[in-house]
């Protein structure tokens, strides 16, 4: 089983080109294309303009097909992308220009969030906008189970696809074998929201395609180093080789890197990054484990 993460945490450092060198060197087999700063919204929901990254410029490709490049001559792949968000109506051609870049990059799956106070109703007519165009690109879309914060209870509160149930019913709304899911861990276990990272596994079954694996308390969404917090990783691993899962585990604990202080050098990000490669290759042996 291969191991992935994301770069983000590591580009918001060094930039995007020395992330995936880093996590080549690292140990990882994969990277995850992290296009957040693709597109910016304001308060009012409209897209920032003057936006100067290159995932925003004219020569978008030009600058992921020389990550691509990057992470080949470091030994690694893209194995799925994150599009920016919300997923609101301003940001479709942005949407598209993610599904467009991972196609480039070599990904095969582009997380796309659902609007977390949409219905699935309203959220299935998105998905099917694009996938015209991601059949075209060849990529699937993923959709993630998302969450709110009521901040009566002190705890998570529901959102789009935060339940086994509602994940399902966006599914099979569409009904169709290029919008997959992908299973963020960390929300999963979030009390007062998800059904529980195991018992989401199982009921997602084959429709699960690509996993965000980080730790928290159980209460927040910390992203945070697997085996460092709460989460019964044990039962989360048997889960996923009870279904016989056999997509990537992909971390999404950004919030260990940045973590580190503002003036952390390369050696030491570096350093970080081994240790979250350890975590993903425990986790794979354990999906492994007979």
């Amino acid at each position: 089983m291969k191991i992935s993460t994301e770069i983000n945490s590591t580009a918001l450092r060094f930039g995007e080109e020395k992330a995936v060198e880093l996590v080549g060197k690292a140990g990882f087999d994969a990277w995850d294309l992290s296009m957040f700063p693709m597109c910016v919204l304001d308060k009012n929901g409209k897209v920032t303009p003057g936006n100067t990254h290159p995932f925003a410029s004219k020569d978008y490709l030009k600058f992921v097909r020389r990550l691509k490049q990057i992470g080949l001559d470091n030994g690694i792949v893209c194995n799925q992308s994150h599009a920016p968000f919300p997923s609101t109506a301003a940001m479709q051609p942005y949407l598209m220009r993610a599904i467009e870049c991972t196609a480039e990059a070599g990904g095969k799956i582009c997380i796309i969030h659902p609007e977390n106070d949409k219905s699935a109703e309203e959220n299935a007519e998105m998905y099917q906008k694009l996938l015209p165009f991601a059949k075209e690109c060849g990529v699937k879309i993923a959709t993630e189970n998302m969450w709110m914060w009521d901040e009566e209870k002190d705890q998570s509160s529901f959102a789009a696809c935060a339940t086994s149930e509602d994940f399902l019913k966006h599914l099979n709304l569409v009904n169709d074998d290029y919008l997959v899911a992908c299973l963020d861990i960390g929300h999963a276990e979030m009390r007062g929201s998800g059904s529980g990272a195991a018992n989401m596994i199982r009921a997602l079954g084959h429709h699960l395609e690509a996993l965000h694996m980080h730790d928290n308390d159980r209460l927040h969404d910390s992203h945070q180093l697997p085996f460092s917090m709460e989460i019964d990783f044990d039962e989360v691993t048997a889960a996923l080789r009870e279904i016989n899962y056999q997509g990537y585990i992909t971390l999404e604990a950004d919030s260990y890197l940045k973590s580190f202080p503002k003036d952390a050098d390369e050696k030491k990000v570096f350093e970080g990054l081994k240790v979250l490669a350890a975590a993903a290759r425990r986790l794979a042996d354990m999906v492994e484990a007979s």
